[in-house]
């Protein structure tokens, strides 16, 4: 059992080469993982760690004690982000890392920057009277759907190790607890720039501004306005991450302005699920009571998060207020093109079209009201559709995925007179279509029958169980064809929870 943290012990090495901690200290909470009981090492991302360039071996041997926090390895500077944020629309002018500690960044073997993260580490700061840790459940969840969404080809935050800590944590009921290590491109969210500008701190705006061009975008250091082009770069990929979210029927839960990266990443796998049954209205997040982050509202929400960013950088973008106002809109604008730009061609995509023609939108739209009306389950309708693209045999399996079979062949006369325009052999579009069109998701009675066995029986067979499923989420694995299955009435899972 360790007592006591320990400190720059020989053997535990990460490549640490620190940047955040260069900036103002307040931007930060400089601040040590609280030492757990006695820690024991759930899972390890092996290949994760060594494109990190970090010590596997090292890890396989004191990864226990390195990732709860009762090791702190030398070369680490650890601290809590400040941030505040728009939680359900309302602003906290101070959130921060109130479960979460930065241990530090190492830079990978291609040369980009990663921070390694404790959530779960103990309270800081931040923790608002909150313990700061982290029970097992919600620490399963985010490495099983963090690294889906690796497979799936979706820009996330990655899961490098869990561990439990031979402690209780107390929430409605007691749990064990557990801590979550996070790889991020950098955890620096909308909320992060509203925390200096809530305070009148044009200077930290700046700061924070002039550090994110560094990291993330260098190139536009050479613009003209580059704190303008800053807004523009980061609306981009927001625009395309959430278009990327909805081909998968991903449902985020609390898309709060400090859950909203710079750098494009999914991050904080709390109340998210991914949607069964199509219905745009659909919501899991058991605090979303009045559907603000339902799967339909995810783009207008990823816009009005984007606004806010452009609030804060408005005194940077031009010292007149009204010009500076003028073009920030002018972003926020074609954020919303920017999206349907990649919504549209990625739905032609999972159709089986190559190119676009005048009335696709329509034979897409036509498709998802057909199976919303049908009760269609979202993943395995597109799957099918794939199989039918390449077989037309497989029409009435297809077919099977509506309440009333009969029902889908107006549209598939629509869909096939579409193809005989369309370059592509069946076999192509069907493997394309196979490609984005995924057999596996984390279902969310699988993810919840995985975090059940380990709550209450210690058993992590099914979680591994399920990472090896979604690490091939396009792959048929028919050994494993009972996890492409939607629920059945009595599995269904109407609510998620946030892990806090």
């Amino acid at each position: 059992m360790t007592s006591a943290l320990q400190k720059n012990r020989p053997g535990a090495a990460f490549p640490f080469d620190n940047s955040y901690v260069g900036l103002p200290p307040h931007f930060f909470a400089a601040q040590a993982p609280t030492a757990v009981a006695e820690p024991w090492l759930i899972k390890l991302n092996e290949p994760l760690a060594a494109e990190l360039g970090l010590d596997v071996e090292a890890l396989r041997r004191d990864g226990a004690a390195i990732f709860s926090g009762n090791l702190v390895p030398e070369g680490a500077e650890p601290l809590a982000m400040a941030y505040a944020g728009h939680q359900f629309g309302g602003f906290s002018p101070q959130l921060g890392d109130g479960r979460a500690i930065l241990l530090g960044e190492v830079v990978d073997r291609s040369g980009k920057r990663y921070d390694i993260q404790l959530k779960g580490a103990g309270p800081t700061p931040f923790s608002r009277r909150g313990d700061g840790r982290a029970a097992i459940g919600p620490v399963l969840r985010e490495y099983i759907i963090s690294e889906a969404m690796f497979a799936l080809g979706i820009p996330a935050t990655r899961a490098l190790a869990a561990v439990t800590t031979g402690e209780p944590v107390y929430r409605e009921e007691v749990l064990p607890g557990a801590v979550f290590t996070r790889v991020a491109a950098s955890h620096i969210r909308v909320g992060t720039f509203q925390y200096f500008a809530a305070r009148g701190d044009t200077d930290g705006v700046r700061a924070l501004a002039d550090y994110v061009i560094d990291r993330h975008y260098p190139a536009l250091k050479e613009a003209e306005n580059p704190y303008l082009a800053l807004f523009e770069a980061v609306c981009e990929p927001q625009a395309a991450l959430i278009a990327r979210w909805l081909h998968v029927g991903f449902i985020h839960g609390v898309m709060n302005t400090d859950n909203m990266t710079v750098s494009g990443e999914t991050i904080d796998f709390g109340p998210c699920a991914f949607m069964d049954t199509y219905d745009p209205a659909t919501v899991f997040s058991s605090i979303d009571q009045h559907g603000r982050y339902a799967y339909a509202n995810q783009p207008g929400i990823g816009q009005w998060n984007l606004a806010r960013l452009g609030e804060t950088l408005l005194p940077l973008i031009d010292a007149e207020p009204d010009s500076a106002v003028d073009k920030a809109n002018v972003v926020i604008k074609s954020y919303g093109e920017r999206f349907q730009a990649h919504w549209l061609a990625g739905m032609l995509e999972k159709i089986g079209l190559a190119g676009e023609e005048d009335g696709d939108l329509d034979l897409v739209q036509a498709l998802l009201s057909l199976m919303q009306a049908q009760g269609a389950d979202f993943t395995l309708t597109f799957r099918r559709l794939s199989d039918l693209a390449g077989d037309g045999a497989a029409e009435p399996e297809f077919a099977a995925s509506f309440r009333e079979p009969e029902a889908c062949g107006a549209w598939l006369t629509q869909w096939r007179e579409r193809l005989s325009r369309d370059p592509q052999t069946a076999s192509e579009r069907a493997i394309a279509m196979r490609r984005v069109n995924p057999a596996f998701i984390p279902r969310n009675h699988r993810v919840e029958q995985a975090i059940e066995a380990a709550v209450e029986n210690g058993d992590f067979s099914l979680f591994e169980a399920l990472l090896s499923v979604l690490s091939k989420p396009y792959d048929d694995q028919p050994g494993f064809a009972a996890y492409r299955e939607p629920p059945k009435p009595s599995e269904r899972v109407l609510a998620t929870f946030c892990g806090t």
